[in-house]
């Protein structure tokens, strides 16, 4: 038997963004240097996982709102993007490379996930060919950086969960969102719009495309801050918004409902909201990124 350790590469690393630690780090101190904490310190947050170009900037104003002193564990919830999962899966890694630091799995969680049979092995080549969970890596260890042997990672790729399974796996995170030693990430990009996305909803009303679009996802980030897992569904079969993160999203939603039964106080509020261009016709095609964090009072 090899005792060897199972890493997963830095596969975006040197494409989506820079494969240089320096320059990583000095990139994500710019970034962070101009977001404002105060909402802190974040329970969860929502950030995108574009390249770091087109949505580091956003992505720094949720980062902002963690509070390295008191998390020891983060939960990274990212959607799938190139197989097909009806549930949730887990990686066979034990340690995530970053072009910063390596990150832990943690282990005794992973069994305990592990055992309740709702959770799936996803392969090496899907993790590393996945890219909703590697593009919160760096962040988190630039985060984290002060404590950065204290804490572990639980990365946990979602499917397309039914309605009835986000409630599942919101009851399960529950226990773990509950626990101020806990941070969850949830990884989600807003609207994709154009053809190449098969998406252009357009509301004249609202002028020009981009400003329909931002209408559109404010109106949904509107709902996630009301924190009412029934309302965003909804949301999302009369808009049909080409969220990708929409079951991270829904799990999140449906954990915060099961801890706010208990009288749990929590609030939503969302920091930042960009596009990667303004679409003006119909040639066009942008994706919109939103930053948020909730906190429990």
């Amino acid at each position: 038997m090899s005792n060897r350790v199972v890493c997963r590469e830095a596969s975006h690393a040197g494409s989506w963004y820079s494969s240089s630690g320096s320059q990583l780090n000095a990139q994500l101190d710019s970034w962070l240097s101009q977001a404002q904490s105060t909402i802190g310190p974040a329970r969860a947050i929502i950030a995108p996982h574009a390249g770091y170009t087109y949505c580091g900037a956003c992505a720094a104003h949720a980062y902002k709102q963690v509070d390295p002193s008191v998390t020891r564990r983060v939960f990274i919830l990212g959607p799938s993007h190139h197989v097909p999962l009806s549930r949730c899966a887990l990686s066979p890694a034990e340690v995530y490379k970053t072009p910063l630091y390596d990150l832990r799995i943690d282990q005794k969680v992973y069994a305990d996930l592990w055992k309740t049979g709702m959770f799936e092995r996803m392969s090496l080549q899907t993790d590393e060919d996945e890219h909703s969970i590697e593009m919160h890596l760096p962040y988190t260890a630039k985060a984290m950086e002060s404590h950065k042997d204290e804490f572990s990672i639980v990365p946990v790729l979602v499917g397309a969960l039914s309605e009835t399974k986000e409630q599942e796996y919101g009851a399960l995170f529950s226990k773990y969102l509950a626990d101020p030693s806990n941070l969850f990430i949830i990884s989600s990009d807003f609207c994709h719009w154009g053809q190449r996305f098969r998406y252009t909803y357009y509301d004249e009303s609202q002028g020009e495309i981009y400003r329909s679009i931002e209408n559109l996802d404010k109106m949904g980030m509107g709902i996630i801050e009301q924190l009412d897992p029934m309302s965003f569904t909804n949301y999302l079969k009369k808009y049909h918004n080409t969220i990708c993160g929409r079951h991270p999203i829904g799990v999140l939603l449906n954990a915060v409902a099961e801890l706010r039964k208990n009288g749990l106080e929590m609030n939503f509020s969302f920091l930042n909201y960009a596009q990667s261009s303004e679409c003006r016709n119909w040639q066009d095609s942008s994706v919109s990124y939103a930053a948020g964090a909730l906190v429990v009072h």
